[in-house]
């Protein structure tokens, strides 16, 4: 017969483990009656045989003699005059609070922003959680199973996906409501929703879930294929946004274009398109028609390109100065016509410029 254990405790500090196993090996405790289980402060022990959970235990000294554990008469019966081992484990289960753990976007979520800009938006968000084991048989019985060491990494992807499904959820139904900008604002209150609202899904793996903080939550940044992929923007905005990806394209190539680039640093970086358009800031098409009507003599009413341009023309189109779009054509990234001393620039030359 193996060794007998007279005493039963694990003395880890279990910084990232919720449950430990003891023996921790492939093979099971020989424990005979009246062995002392010693369990401390912020753990819990549950004790198993053939696969069923007999009875749990708290802090403190336990003897383990038949009254202690009421499920184990019906295993070794009185014939034994409660003296013999019996083959069981014992699995040590933390009880304290895990604290800090990351939760964030991998996706932006759309989300309603009535009366502003696109009328929707792209949010993303991070911050913190943190959980404790509050029903110690039911974790080890539905969740760790015959694992003898259960760390905390084994579950938090399935905790932040519950998390992350019910800040979704919840932003949905407070967007409905609320602009982006005063969503923002509600950081308090919507985690506060989050935690009230993942508490049953917790509760139903042995867990509670003691806080849920939104470090941020802010307007993604995204180019504008991909947003008009996703079927957010319409043609007029598409067309605005993709020029300003153009433009922060060549102002990030080293190699000409200086003019241009100036002209962008002034203020047409994607970033601030970007930002101004789900904040709310864009102009609606119909008014983005009007201030290119005005500045473009040589267009098209509506704002649409002509077939031939000259540089102000074109210039009016990108909105950029003159001397951008000349300097633009002098570095060769722009296609142009030299008649005499003029240059004149085709419309696919230009579509074929903001393609980049």
């Amino acid at each position: 017969m193996a060794r007998i254990f007279d005493v039963i405790e694990y003395r880890n500090e279990m910084v990232d483990e919720i449950v430990h196993r003891f023996p921790d090996d492939t093979s099971i405790g020989d424990y005979r009656i009246g062995s002392q289980l010693i369990v401390r402060d912020g753990q819990a022990a549950v004790f198993f045989r053939n696969g069923q959970a007999l009875d749990a235990f708290g802090p403190g000294m336990h003897t383990l003699v038949t009254a202690n554990v009421p499920k184990l008469i019906d295993f070794i019966g009185k014939a034994f005059n409660d003296r013999t081992p019996f083959p069981a484990e014992v699995y040590f289960v933390s009880l304290k609070e895990f604290a800090n753990k990351k939760w964030g976007t991998p996706q932006p979520i759309i989300v309603r922003n009535p009366g502003m800009g696109l009328g929707v938006a792209l949010l993303q968000g991070f911050g913190t959680y943190s959980f404790q084991v509050n029903d110690p048989q039911l974790f080890v019985t539905n969740i760790v199973g015959k694992q003898a060491i259960f760390r905390t990494s084994e579950i938090e992807e399935r905790m932040r996906t519950m998390l992350l499904s019910k800040f979704q959820d919840l932003l949905g139904e407070t967007g409905a409501k609320k602009s982006v900008p005063e969503l923002i604002g509600l950081t308090e209150e919507l985690g506060a929703g989050v935690r009230a609202k993942a508490q049953d899904d917790f509760a139903a793996l042995g867990l509670t879930l003691k806080t849920f903080y939104i470090g941020n939550l802010k307007p993604s940044e995204k180019s504008a294929q991909e947003l008009r992929d996703m079927g957010m923007l319409d043609m007029a905005t598409y067309t605005q946004l993709q020029a300003a990806d153009a433009m922060r394209d060549a102002a990030n190539n080293q190699s000409g274009g200086a003019g241009l680039t100036a002209g962008i640093g002034a203020g047409m970086g994607i970033g601030n398109l970007m930002g101004q358009a789900l904040q709310g800031g864009m102009q609606q098409p119909s008014q983005q028609q009007s201030a290119q009507q005005s500045t473009a003599s040589g267009a098209a009413a509506g704002g649409a390109m002509a077939d031939v341009m000259t540089p102000s023309e074109a210039a009016a189109v990108l909105r950029v100065s003159e001397e951008d779009v000349i300097a633009a054509i002098q570095a060769g990234d722009l296609k142009a016509k030299k008649l005499g001393s003029a240059y004149r620039i085709s419309k696919s030359s230009l579509e074929e410029f903001l393609k980049g």
